[in-house]
């Protein structure tokens, strides 16, 4: 029987377990986990009533791969939907004072959070032609082109902090958000490939005598994201082993052995790195010093997680909603907030709300070097200015992650290029994770899916 190891029990390893053991049964699976448990950055905590995502707090459905993983774990009757102000109503915290995000083209005319040129710039990118850069476009660099500097400052500083807590002047908009060109080269522009994208999934629903697709949902699981990483390491069973910190990968004359600290090797038929990308640049640096320099170029940026529950008679007026950024050039104390009780139920026991607070990113990584007491202390502060909460907080939780969420800086889409070339010189050698090609739930559970299927492929020919 086939052998195949893989190195990593985030979400991406995982879901390529799962997914072999269902494609190909014939097929032996590992799957081996330097940490206690399944689920890397995905964890939740219950702490007296208050539920803590210490990770990611959802997961969009804009791709299938995630939802259909959750079916056919048997968890759909668990999924929850986050609320529709939750989707609606997201704010910024800009010049001292909290703005809703405008929602479509009358919103964007009343908002101030653009000067009328900036707006006069936002409304004629329908117009502006289409280019094709000569280099790699940062995410400032595509919408000041296509929207203008405002727009770039506020709109585009805004999502990148959100998704990536980067620099909109460094990441790569093809890498970091590859749509937005695509539909600039297929429809000439990004507004009217939005309009015409939307257009074509409702004929194409209609087509097939499905009602046609609604606005993108944010869903977890009432008892929290960790239902599903569990779920994957119940449904894997005997093929999980935490705790082993492999620390090198060779060649044999049959394949491949997997090394770890004060244990014999696995021989492997294939081998998937499914690890943060700095943990396989240490795996793979006596096997091929030259791939491995290349994914230890992968940077991360650094957050912390600042939860701090509220008595709901503290926080008048805040608005409801799914919360606020404070954009990156702000260099605020925090890069934003969730108000996770309004956005799921059973968040925060009753008469309280939970919020999280994001801190750190590629410009404040120094805030992980204050104690628990001085950064719950700084996000008291940052609450107090922009939502006018009157109590101090009666829970609180921090979680640190040094290494958070992979930076697509510009030239990554070429990085990732030169290390797929090189990987193929290494037969039965898979590299994948949220490192490369996505860094959302729904990414990752796509790249467990297509891996799976590599490996599959790879073993049907090698057989």
């Amino acid at each position: 029987m086939p052998h195949v190891v893989i190195v990593g029990g985030g979400l991406t390893g995982p879901a390529a377990a799962f997914r072999l053991k269902q494609t190909a049964p014939g097929v032996s699976v590992t799957l081996l986990e330097a940490g206690g448990r399944v689920g890397g950055n995905v964890g939740t905590e219950l702490h007296d009533g208050f539920r803590v995502e210490a990770g990611p707090n959802g997961f969009l459905d804009t791709k299938p791969f995630l939802p259909q993983l959750c079916r056919d774990l048997g968890l759909a009757g668990r999924l929850i939907t986050g609320r529709d102000a939750a989707r609606k109503n997201r704010f910024l915290y800009l010049r001292g004072k909290l703005h809703q995000m405008p929602a479509g083209p009358l919103g964007l005319l009343t908002s101030p959070l653009l000067s009328p040129r900036g707006k006069w710039d936002l409304f004629a990118e329908p117009f502006r032609r289409p280019k094709r850069p000569r280099h790699d476009e940062s995410v400032a660099e595509f919408v000041a082109r296509r929207a203008g500097k405002e727009a770039a400052r506020v709109f585009a500083d805004a999502l990148v902090t959100g998704i990536h807590g980067g620099d909109p002047a460094e990441l790569s908009a093809a890498a970091a958000f590859p749509r937005l060109p695509v539909l600039e080269r297929t429809y000439g522009g990004v507004v009217r490939g939005f309009i015409k994208s939307a257009k074509r999934k409702k004929r194409d629903a209609l087509a097939r005598g499905e009602p046609p697709p609604g606005p993108p949902r944010m869903w977890s699981f009432r008892e929290g994201l960790q239902v599903l990483t569990d779920a994957l390491a119940a449904d894997l069973g005997p093929a999980v082993q935490t705790g082993v910190s492999v620390k090198r990968i060779t060649r044999t004359p049959t394949g491949w052995a997997v090394h770890a600290d004060g244990r014999d090797a696995w021989p492997a038929d294939a081998v998937v790195l499914a690890c943060p990308a700095y943990e396989q640049a240490a795996m793979l640096a006596d096997l091929d010093p030259p791939l491995a320099d290349l994914v230890a170029g992968i940077r991360y940026n650094r957050i912390a997680v600042v939860a701090v529950g509220y008595r709901q008679a503290d926080c008048p007026g805040v608005p409801d909603g799914f919360g606020y950024i404070a954009p990156q050039h702000t260099r605020r104390d925090l890069l934003g907030v969730q108000w996770c009780s309004s956005i799921y139920p059973d968040r925060a026991p009753a008469g309280h709300v939970l919020w999280r607070a994001l801190c750190g990113g590629v410009h404040r990584g120094d805030v992980l070097q204050w104690d628990d007491a001085r950064l719950v202390r700084a996000v008291h502060a940052e609450l107090r200015l922009a939502l006018g909460v009157a109590g101090d907080p009666v829970f609180s939780r921090v979680v640190r992650w040094p290494r958070a969420i992979p930076q697509y800086v510009v030239g990554h889409l070429d990085r990732v290029g030169r290390i797929d070339a090189a990987a193929a010189r290494h037969p039965g050698l898979f590299l994948t994770g949220n490192a490369y090609r996505g860094v959302a739930l729904g990414d990752c559970a796509e790249q467990g899916e297509r891996v799976a299927g590599a490996v599959a492929g790879f073993l049907g020919r090698a057989g």
